[in-house]
């Protein structure tokens, strides 16, 4: 920690927060990893990934990239449905998905105090109970919200022989869920604290956020023995620009604003499977009221617990 002594006492201690949740994010996942048997389906060797090439690997965002949506949102239906939050709640926050649906651009504040809350809404519950409802809610509501190119991108690094991690600022349980289901190695997310199994209502760090994926995705690889230079990540937000920037292969998938630019700027590669985006920006009223409440019921985790 020596070299960051240049640093104000308040960017050191953020620093190390996204230090402390990324090593705590990359232990999870190795551990979590190991309890599942890779197998590599037969293919054609494609130029890229490079077939066999076992210090590569590839890193995937969750939210918009791999994933129509804010994954915390669609958790948030599922404990909506089984009643972990009430009803009143709902109406209120219910836009924030909707908006993220329609902009396609994550509001780190939303998705903090939808994460503060979420941490108060589990705390005392088993982690078991979790990922089971995990399972459950990911046949309802998010194995129909995956995008099939980008889908198509992680098995073509599975076929070559790769290790694919997700790496998102979900928690780490529904995130190897998610992980798991599609068939990949494992995922790196947000750790709650536990204690014997139970939910104590803290983070370990910081959500696994900007510039703590990029401190989880280099403990991994160190962990690992990845070489960065032969791995690739792929993210649609701009805040995921520290992780991206960390490997030799970097994509852009269906990018907000900032990240085209810049993306743009380094010769970056994109990719961008959203279709009908401008027509439906132009059924805003109708999304709204429709998507509000039917694709964004989890919002109405944020901030009712804090605020009591």
């Amino acid at each position: 920690m020596a070299a960051l002594g240049w640093l104000t006492p308040r960017r050191r201690s953020a620093t190390a927060r996204s230090v402390l949740a990324g090593e705590a994010s990359a232990e999870a996942a190795r551990k979590s990893s190991q309890e599942v048997e890779e197998t590599s389906a037969p293919g054609e060797e494609p130029a890229f990934p490079v077939l066999g090439d076992d210090k590569a690997a590839a890193f995937f965002d969750l939210d918009n990239t791999v994933m129509q949506g804010a994954s915390l949102f669609h958790f948030g239906r599922g404990l909506y449905k089984r009643k972990f939050f009430e009803t009143r709640d709902l109406a209120k926050f219910a836009w924030q998905q909707a908006w993220f649906r329609l902009a396609g651009i994550e509001d780190p504040e939303h998705m903090q105090e939808a994460r503060d809350s979420a941490l108060s809404i589990v705390q005392g519950h088993r982690v078991s109970e979790l990922m089971s409802i995990g399972e459950e809610i990911y046949d309802e509501y998010m194995a129909e919200r995956i995008w099939p190119g980008t889908r198509a991108l992680a098995q073509a690094h599975l076929d070559a022989g790769q290790k694919v991690w997700l790496v998102t600022a979900a928690p780490v349980e529904i995130a190897g869920v998610i992980a798991r289901r599609l068939g990949l190695t494992g995922a790196l997310g947000t750790v709650a604290e536990s204690v014997d199994g139970v939910y104590t209502g803290k983070l370990v760090g910081e959500p696994l956020h900007g510039p703590a994926k990029a401190e989880a995705v280099r403990a991994l690889a160190s962990a690992e023995g990845l070489d960065l230079n032969r791995c690739a990540a792929y993210s649609d937000s701009h805040n995921d620009i520290p992780m991206l920037s960390l490997v030799g292969h970097p994509y852009a998938i269906n990018p907000d604003t900032k990240l085209r630019r810049h993306a743009r700027n380094l010769d970056w590669r994109l990719r961008d499977y959203r279709t009908g985006r401008k027509a439906a920006k132009v059924g805003i009223p109708a999304a709204a009221g429709v998507g509000a409440v039917a694709g964004g019921t989890a919002a109405a985790i944020a901030l009712h617990r804090r605020r009591r």
